[in-house]
């Protein structure tokens, strides 16, 4: 058991999540206080009512999230949302949200992670968010097939390649989620090839245009390695117990 004011403290210096930049009003840290001491973390991908439902079931004393419950700032707290801060309130979940934070850190980190399930190693930063790198580069020698198929195993399911770089890779990206917006920062340092989740119709062109190949594995997929990670060092630092409450949503 652990006091939750000493599971703060090592969150905040472990990943600077109050200073970090990350969009307006996304909110990082101590979303929801709950109970004093932990026994029991669980780690989701999002602070779903599903999720939030399955912590309270499941006796999770701090819940950490990558895709927490505020974004844009204020607003009532009504509908579903109102429902999810009575459960948590309801159960005396902690709910702690990180998300470029998590997506940045290089040991802990989404993107870290991913790339060395590949078998690569982060060598360089690009996709930038206000001047601090959130995703990785690394030097890479392989047919871009055994590549997908890399990334196919690393997430358990299914991968897409858009085929507009060439069939050897050199230097391959990593941006977990939704990356399309780094896919002119990644043609600028190099890379033939990127790693994301999920990207928008447009980026189908401008991924063929640029010359990148760009690998889909699935914008949930790729971001469930951070929440695991940070919920597994937790447990090793504090001698908790600890799950990964799995609610994918296909996407």
């Amino acid at each position: 058991m652990a006091k939750i004011e000493h599971i703060l403290y090592f969150l905040e210096k472990s990943f600077e999540a109050t200073t970090f930049p990350d969009y307006p009003h996304a909110l990082n840290g101590l979303q929801m206080e709950g109970r004093c001491e932990v026994e029991h973390v669980g780690a989701a991908v999002d602070a779903s009512e599903e999720t939030i439902a399955g912590a309270g079931s499941r006796g999770v004393h701090l819940l950490v999230v990558h895709h927490g419950l505020f974004w844009g700032g204020l607003g009532p707290i009504t509908g579903p949302r109102f429902r999810k801060v009575s459960a948590l309130i309801g159960a005396g979940v902690n709910l702690y949200g990180l998300h470029l934070p998590l997506d940045a850190h290089p040991e802990m980190g989404n993107n870290a992670i991913l790339m060395r399930r590949l078998g690569l190693e982060p060598a360089g930063r690009f996709g930038s968010f206000k001047e601090m790198g959130v995703g990785w580069w690394a030097s890479a020698s392989m047919h871009r097939g055994e590549l997908l198929d890399r990334v196919r195993v690393a997430v358990g399911g299914e991968a897409r390649l858009i085929a507009g770089g060439p069939e050897e890779v050199c230097r391959v990206g990593v941006l977990t989620g939704g990356g399309a917006s780094a896919l002119s920062e990644a043609a600028a340092v190099g890379l033939d090839t990127m790693i994301t989740g999920e990207v928008p119709h447009h980026a189908y062109h401008e991924a063929m245009e640029m010359g990148l190949n760009l690998i889909l594995g699935g914008h949930y997929a790729t971001e469930t390695f951070g929440v695991k990670a940070v919920a597994e060092r937790l447990a090793e630092e504090f001698h908790l117990s600890w799950e990964f409450l799995h609610f994918p949503t296909g996407l």
